[in-house]
């Protein structure tokens, strides 16, 4: 099955916002074995959206259309797709209920406009939004279907799995294949040696498809597998996950879509123990991630942000003469940050950064990207000596990995 995907909206092309729909639509059809053909942004104007849809059309199955679902005047495309197959729209009551409903629960003011949002063209079908106030719809188009749903990425999320997917295959009932997928995320290794250790794999002769997606710092490997059944895609799945795991197995931290703050926290939180962090050079970035998961208030008990040498001696209790003689960012000095922060916060762990993220501060033997991690668990202190070399906030977000990923290492060597 081919499908296009048009993602509409003016704040697409004056670079307001980027286009994150378009990219996560492609992995979930793609997911599914279907085949994306193309993919467009257009402004919110109707001759635009109409000319488009068509091209799209000529050589697709499906279009799926993001964007301008709202109850303001340049919320169009109900309207635009209406008329571009000579279609009248048609006010759906119990869509207009459910839109009052919410309106009353939430005691907001109602205003007339709001009804626009219960109007679809005739023939179409609702697909319930669980997240929002504009519903989404899918329109027959003599042997094809168009979709439409709103452009808010939170909202596309949900609609595409729980309404889109499930119409295209009662719709498409040919498009039999199977196709499972995994993801497999790295640290450590940059795109191009992800893809020299797998390249003495053939991971086609199993239908398996191999993509390399850099997430800075990070670099996912995402097999997708396909079959005409079920149990035969997800054999071959494992076969080469099992292939990627051999070959890259001491840089990955997830096989899945867990982030590595998510599989931290559930490892602190299955053991009950106890975290603080002292930040210096990432500026609460740790601490931030950390407390970014749901229940983090189980294991995260504090997090300081140490910035200058004052801050590191009163609250950290760092000696003055640690730093005098060895400097603010030294081995010596995250070693005693990571103590002081445990003890301060009578945790089981605590963790350091102090680095220099750039563009300035840097000298000849410490120049901008050198960062020193610290962890200590009360039985001993560990400290690692990094040298990166990229602008000030991908320094901070590096940095805040490699902390990570040191305690994540720590904890499983701790088993």
């Amino acid at each position: 099955m081919k499908i296009g995907i048009l993602t509409i909206g003016n704040e697409l092309m004056n670079g307001r916002i980027a286009d994150a729909n378009s990219s996560f639509i492609a992995r979930e059809m793609n997911a599914q074995g279907w085949t994306i053909e193309a993919m467009m942004s257009v402004g919110d104007d109707e001759e635009a959206i109409k000319t488009r849809l068509h091209y799209l059309l000529a050589f697709t199955d499906a279009v799926i259309c993001t964007g301008g679902l709202g109850p303001t005047v340049d919320d169009i495309t109900t309207a635009a797709v209406a008329r571009a197959f000579g279609l009248p729209l048609v006010m759906d009551e119990d869509v207009l209920a459910h839109l009052r409903e919410i309106f009353i629960r939430y005691n907001l003011r109602w205003t007339e406009n709001n009804a626009k949002q219960a109007l679809f063209p005739e023939g179409a079908q609702v697909i319930p939004n669980p997240v929002g106030t504009a519903a989404g719809f899918a329109l027959p188009v003599k042997d094809k279907l168009v979709f439409v749903i709103p452009g808010v990425p939170s909202e596309t999320v949900r609609m595409v799995p729980g309404g889109v997917i499930g119409l295209l295959r009662r719709y498409f009932p040919q498009a039999t294949e199977y196709a499972a997928k995994q993801t497999v995320k790295t640290f450590g290794l940059s795109e191009a040696a992800v893809d020299e250790r797998l390249a003495d794999f053939d991971f086609s002769a199993l239908g398996v498809n191999v993509g390399f997606y850099p997430v800075f710092p990070e670099n996912h490997v995402v097999l997708i597998a396909h079959a005409e059944r079920r149990e035969e895609a997800q054999k071959n799945l494992q076969r080469a996950t099992d292939a990627v795991i051999s070959r890259l197995g001491d840089c990955i931290f997830s096989q899945g879509e867990e982030s590595l703050e998510e599989i931290i926290a559930g490892m602190l939180t299955d053991r009950k123990l106890t975290l603080a962090v002292a930040e210096s050079c990432t500026g609460g970035l740790i601490a931030s991630r950390l407390t970014d998961v749901p229940g983090s208030s189980v294991f995260f008990e504090r997090g300081v942000v140490t910035y200058s040498n004052k801050a590191k001696i009163d609250l950290l209790g760092v000696p003055a003469d640690i730093i005098e003689q060895h400097g603010a960012v030294s081995e010596q000095t995250a070693r005693a940050m990571a103590e002081g922060v445990r003890k301060m916060a009578k945790t089981d762990i605590g963790i350091s950064s102090t680095g220099i993220a750039g563009p300035s501060g840097g000298t000849k033997e410490k120049p901008v990207g050198t960062v020193y991690i610290a962890l200590c668990d009360g039985s001993l202190t560990v400290c690692r000596h990094y040298a990166f070399r990229w602008d000030r906030r991908r320094n901070k977000l590096i940095s805040s990995e490699a902390a990570l990923m040191m305690l994540k290492n720590h904890l499983e060597d701790k088993k």
